[in-house]
């Protein structure tokens, strides 16, 4: 991946990431907003809003992060699967991107029933529950993901053997592939 195209799909990588995040903050704030509140007008907005605002947007960042991801780690030094931090980040972008679809959104079409029912001033018999930690958790396995982002820890996840001259296993590889 030639310099320019590198920087290009980082950019896109740390934008999507960036949304992604405050999508995420938006999720909690419209969550905390509804739970915490004691006007039913802006509970019943908050719900509805979170329908709206919340589940594309957070999946198509998800998505578009993983896309740009999986770019930077074929095209660069790093690899997918080459580093233990960027395996990690790799899994909690899976992760987090199909719980968005699996666990979230039932829970925000609910929400936004629920909010329905409130504006439109009906009786209900039902409350919304477990919204509380999609924010906590997405939010905490973010700042991890930028955390291993900047400080790379962990190494190597499969260290090349040593040859007996010094030389790494690939390099005496690639040495007798090139003498052929």
């Amino acid at each position: 991946m030639s310099r320019g195209l590198r920087r290009a799909v980082l950019t896109v990588h740390i934008v999507a990431a960036g949304a992604w995040i405050g999508i995420d903050v938006v999720l909690g704030v419209l969550v905390f907003t509804a739970m915490f509140t004691s006007s039913t007008d802006t509970e019943a907005l908050s719900y509805q809003a979170l329908d709206l605002f919340v589940f594309w947007p957070l999946l198509i960042a998800g998505l578009v992060s993983l896309a740009s991801g999986i770019t930077l780690g074929l095209g660069s030094n790093y690899g997918l699967v080459r580093y233990w931090w960027v395996a990690v980040k790799l899994v909690l972008n899976l992760v987090l991107t199909a719980l968005v679809v699996i666990a979230l959104r039932p829970g925000l079409s609910e929400a936004a029933r629920y909010g329905d029912a409130l504006a439109a001033g009906q009786p209900t018999d039902t409350t919304v529950t477990g919204l509380a930690f999609p924010p906590i958790v997405s939010g905490l396995a973010l700042l991890t993901a930028t955390i291993l982002s900047v400080y790379k820890p962990w190494g190597r996840i499969r260290k090349e053997r040593a040859q007996s001259d010094g030389r790494s296993t690939s390099a005496t590889s690639l040495a007798g592939a090139n003498r052929q």
